[in-house]
């Protein structure tokens, strides 16, 4: 897999010189999932070292405050781990905003446990009922006699409604889950809890935390999230991530989009650790 550059603790907020537009000070904003932050946060300082005389401030808060923000004009760009739901589609309407979604790169989601846990895989069906909280106890999957602790993203994240999809096939998570505010968050509460389990976007992977292989066919087949799998359609839980824009901020946005989707950015994408947009599933 490639080397996974997230880790380098970037600020939260990459914030780079000024974009003149009509003779005013303009810097490009760009908000929403935490799943692209550290990537995004990436491009961003790539392309401003490209185009000097540009900004671009870069913040996170999960998929949903990026969409609202993109309703409510403080935000150029939404990123979303997640499709635009109807609801906000007909909210962009009565706003009179068109939105405009970009596919910038590929995720596969990673359900992970305490590195202590002897457990090395699950099944959809396994995870649906831990999640749940139909399956409460680790000796029940093959593991210890230690109850299980469960972690998830809080519901204004994207990566919760895809959690929620493509595992739990639209079902209700628990009513007990314990809700976490960002993904690092998540590792940590995991990394500390001999009995927890949660999922992260594949580019937050890490030593302290330690991934699950996952069937989606009943146990048959049993794939570990990586780059390749995902790439291959071996590993299941994989989504693409967008990028939303108001069709009237075209001009302003597009220089940045269109490097996102460069060969170049498409590059950055790979070294993140996510899948480029042009991958074969």
């Amino acid at each position: 897999m490639p080397q996974n550059r997230m880790n380098r603790n970037k600020p939260l907020i990459a914030i780079i010189t000024a974009l003149c537009i009509y003779g005013q000070a303009y810097a490009q904003r760009i908000k929403g999932s935490d799943t692209l932050l550290p990537l995004t946060q990436e491009l961003a300082e790539d392309y401003v070292e490209k185009h000097p005389s540009e900004e671009v401030i870069v913040t996170g808060g999960g998929t949903g405050v990026g969409i609202a923000s993109l309703m409510e004009n403080t935000t150029d760009i939404a990123m979303a781990s997640r499709r635009i739901k109807f609801g906000e589609k007909m909210e962009f309407a009565e706003e009179e905003l068109q939105s405009r979604e970009v596919v910038v790169a590929y995720d596969a989601l990673a359900v992970v446990v305490n590195p202590s846990n002897p457990v090395d895989s699950l099944t959809r069906e396994q995870l649906e009922a831990i999640f749940r909280g139909k399956i409460t106890n680790w000796k029940e999957v093959g593991g210890t006699d230690s109850k299980i602790i469960v972690y998830s993203r809080e519901t204004s994240s994207g990566t919760y409604e895809f959690f929620k999809e493509s595992v739990l096939e639209n079902k209700n998570y628990m009513a007990s889950i314990l809700s976490m505010p960002a993904t690092g968050a998540i590792i940590q509460s995991v990394r500390q809890t001999k009995g927890a389990i949660g999922y992260i976007g594949l580019a937050y992977l890490n030593p302290y935390v330690k991934a699950l292989a996952v069937s989606y066919d009943g146990g048959e087949h049993y794939a570990m999230p990586s780059v390749e799998n995902a790439a291959d359609g071996s590993y299941p839980i994989v989504r693409p991530l967008y990028y939303y824009y108001d069709a009237e901020r075209e001009a302003e946005v597009s220089p940045f989009v269109t490097y996102a989707l460069s060969p170049e950015g498409q590059k950055t994408v790979l070294g993140q650790g996510f899948i480029p947009v042009d991958f074969e599933k």
